[in-house]
């Protein structure tokens, strides 16, 4: 018995793409070539994931494999709603997650991992809460990430910037963010009093 060709089951699925595709261009069949990409990425993130998933040593597939899930989702979600950003950005930073998770000396997979679910996060809160700080929920996100570096890589000097990023997360975030400048013209003053006063007495 011959064997079955996978070409034919691609072709098939290419000329369906395009009759749908068709049929959404000329109105007959609206928001159809949404779901048509949807699919598409679909199959591409579960064909990457099975590799990941059946291969450990496959690792890198992980990272494909979760974006291309997270950027179908992405294009079934309303634009401009911060949802489909959270679902790219956080998609792609799960895909780093489980980079690390697969082998924790890929320690190094931690930080683009917590960049990008704090961008996707801050990406949505911004959209669906425009009261929020963006910048402070950000700089919070990057401390947050650091703090997730020393603990679970082991890292002890991350916790010098993730004090300083959360320092600024938390005065960013602040109802009052002009209080700021007038805390950094104090800091200022003082250590120039301090130097004064220090050489004199010298």
């Amino acid at each position: 018995m011959k064997r079955f060709d996978a070409r034919i089951l691609v072709g098939a699925a290419l000329i369906l793409a395009g009759i749908v595709i068709l049929l959404n261009q000329t109105g007959i069949l609206k928001g159809a070539a949404e779901l048509v990409w949807a699919g598409i990425l679909t199959i591409g993130a579960a064909i990457c994931l099975f590799w990941f998933f059946g291969d450990r040593s496959k690792w890198w597939a992980a990272i494909p494999g979760f974006s291309l899930a997270g950027l179908a989702a992405a294009s079934l979600l309303p634009n401009g709603s911060g949802w489909d950003g959270l679902a790219f950005l956080g998609g792609i930073g799960l895909g780093f997650w489980a980079v690390y998770f697969s082998g924790r000396r890929r320690w190094w997979a931690i930080i683009p991992g917590g960049v990008l679910v704090t961008l996707g996060i801050t990406s949505a809160m911004s959209e669906a809460y425009s009261m929020v700080d963006s910048g402070g929920v950000f700089f919070v996100g990057l401390g947050l990430t650091f703090v997730l570096v020393a603990l679970l890589a082991d890292m002890k000097w991350a916790f010098i910037p993730a004090a300083v990023l959360l320092l600024l997360g938390i005065l960013v975030g602040m109802p009052f963010v002009g209080v700021i400048e007038y805390i950094w013209i104090g800091v200022l003053l003082a250590a120039g009093v301090i130097l004064v006063v220090s050489a004199i007495r010298k």
